[in-house]
């Protein structure tokens, strides 16, 4: 047999719950309230009572003095049970209400009491502070046991003191009035204490709805793994209030934004500055992975609304996938490239093996000459006015690719840039966005041609690049520098829009510009201007070609038939500039002026 399970033990003790926890601790305070405020309530009531009681027979025994009569009659007549004095007094308290309403005289005799037989004795209590003329107001116990008493002398009509007036008021009828009080004030107790709990219960159901019934534990538990999830998490997420404040955001979040703690209580236009990324995160601009670039990255950026009117707003980093898209392009480019080499290489192949086969060995060794000489010459062209290995190989890199798409590259002879730049790299970045956005602008178009101008200006460089193809219009060009504006389809690895405002983050941030308009001829033209990109050169180097022509645009003048940016040609030439002769090989070249 199966032995049954062991009974499980109940537990006793607080409950686990926020909605019944709050609830007891509010039940137990307003206990505690309506406890204290009965007892602070009767506390002062007894002794207020008494007071009163006091205060009235002392009120009544100054009433009863300032009669003359009685003074006259108690200098007249004896203490009797029936004199004038007893009827007086007996006559008073019958009409107050008053226990006792006693006369005695300066020798302590007693001229009046509710008991007949006591009139004629001294008094049980000492009256000789009323006989010294004060006031009296006391709780005291005399033959008719306790009662609250109040004494006044009694004076004559020269106002001597002849004797004195006791009044009390008896202390039962004190003692019943606060018991008489008692249940009305539990009542009123009961009745706060209802509406209390009331107000309890209705809170507790707030907040038992708000914590989604939950225990404490439980709510300490998430807190908990909700601080691991967003420091744990490679995924920058950024909390707002319903006032668009930020609230909340994670270490990822801190990285990419390049922000800190001091940025929380602000809204985003005051911690980030004006830009794209700072209507995204206030919710200006609308959509779900939407693309901004902050510095250099690139971010993913998708915003939720919360139920409190809130938002939480969530960042991935796209900068390393947009690199490998790029690079992918770039494979992909040079894969076609040598496709096509490859061919040409077969034909070139075919056509050395005829002229060896027809025994035409001078033709053939002319032929491989030039074959070999053209490539030289385009890799040495490039590098006798690039200095710098990185543009240089990009550019001899993006003359293949435009060689095998039928567009003509053209380094301009304005071009000059020494190996003295800063950051290199970025400059690529700037170079290879424009010229591949240049190749896909006038790719399919009769007599395709880039042109690159590439030139310094002391510690300034500036790069031009002309193309020409539809050109961008006008009412375009203040937009095209948004982060996921684009005209062409995206990519299969990702999205579009991207280049040009890398192009146009990097030159913010150097300090310099970047601007299009409309290419002599036709098609676009964009100058980038980028201050502080070369550092100072050596002393004692020689300029380089062109640099005295740099320097005397740099200065405000202009080389001989040159004309101002973008309404001629930037390689001296007047007129518009044309794509090449029909049957001739495309590739890269460089300008000369003509004499």
């Amino acid at each position: 047999m199966t032995a049954a399970p062991p009974a499980r033990r109940r537990r006793f003790g607080l409950p686990r719950r926020v909605f019944s926890q709050v609830l007891m601790m509010q039940l137990a305070i307003a206990a505690g309230t309506a406890v204290l405020a009965t007892g602070l309530f009767l506390a002062p009531l007894s002794h207020q009572l008494d007071d009163q009681a006091m205060r009235r027979a002392l009120s009544i025994a100054q009433t009863t003095a300032q009669d003359p009569q009685i003074a006259r009659d108690m200098e007249n007549t004896a203490p009797t049970v029936g004199g004038p004095v007893q009827r007086e007094a007996e006559r008073i308290r019958h009409a107050t209400g008053a226990e006792y309403v006693v006369v005695v005289d300066w020798r302590h005799v007693r001229w009046s009491h509710p008991d007949p037989r006591q009139v004629g004795r001294t008094v049980s209590t000492d009256p000789s502070a009323a006989l010294a003329g004060q006031d009296v107001m006391q709780i005291d116990k005399g033959t008719l046991a306790r009662s609250a008493r109040g004494k006044v002398p009694l004076r004559d009509a020269r106002g001597r003191i002849v004797g004195a007036v006791s009044v009390g008021i008896a202390y039962d009828s004190v003692r019943s009035r606060l018991v008489d009080a008692i249940p009305g004030l539990l009542a009123y107790a009961g009745g706060a204490l209802a509406v209390g709990a009331l107000a309890a219960w209705l809170v507790s159901r707030r907040v038992q709805r708000q914590t989604r019934d939950l225990a404490f534990s439980d709510i300490a538990a998430l807190l908990a793994e909700r601080e691991a999830v967003l420091h744990g998490i490679r995924e920058g997420v950024v909390a707002l209030d319903r006032a668009g404040r930020i609230r909340l955001l994670n270490d990822e979040a801190r990285r990419l934004l390049r922000i800190g703690d001091e940025v929380v209580g602000r809204s985003p236009d005051e911690a980030l500055g004006t830009g794209r990324t700072t209507d995204v995160l206030a919710g200006r601009v609308t959509g779900t992975d939407l693309l901004t670039v902050r510095g250099q990255r690139v971010l993913v950026a998708n915003r939720m609304p919360t139920g409190d009117g809130g938002a939480v707003a969530t960042l991935r980093d796209r900068t390393e996938l947009e690199q490998l898209g790029r690079e992918l392009d770039s494979t992909r480019g040079l894969i076609d490239a040598l496709r096509a080499q490859d061919h040409e290489h077969a034909n070139r192949m075919h056509t050395l093996l005829g002229l060896l086969e027809l025994e035409m060995y001078d033709d053939a060794v002319e032929f491989v000459g030039e074959v070999v000489g053209d490539h030289r010459a385009t890799a040495e062209q490039v590098t006798e006015r690039i200095h710098d290995p990185l543009l240089a190989a990009l550019l001899v890199g993006k003359a293949t690719v435009a060689a095998e798409r039928g567009v003509a590259l053209w380094v301009s002879d304005r071009t000059w840039l020494p190996d003295r730049l800063v950051d290199p790299r970025g400059l690529v970045t700037v170079v290879g966005n424009l010229v591949d956005n240049a190749l896909d602008a006038v790719a399919a178009t009769p007599h395709a041609r880039v042109e690159v101008e590439l030139r310094a200006e002391q510690r300034t460089a500036v790069l031009r690049v002309r193309d020409t193809g539809p050109g961008i219009p006008a009412d375009r060009r203040d937009v095209i520098f948004t982060e996921g504006w684009s005209t062409k389809r995206p990519p299969a690895h990702g999205r579009r829009g991207i280049g040009l405002a890398l192009v146009s983050r990097f030159a913010e941030r150097q300090g310099g510009s970047v601007a299009v308009d409309e290419a002599d001829g036709g098609g676009a033209q964009f100058t980038v201007v980028l201050p502080e990109a070369l550092s100072d050169p050596d002393p004692g180097t020689a300029p380089g070609p062109g640099a005295g022509a740099t320097a005397g645009a740099s200065a405000g003048t202009r080389r001989p038939g040159a004309e101002a940016p973008g309404t001629g040609r930037a390689d001296g030439h007047a007129g518009s500039w044309p794509g090449p002769e029909p049957g001739t090989r495309a590739g890269i070249a460089v300008e000369e002026d003509t004499p």
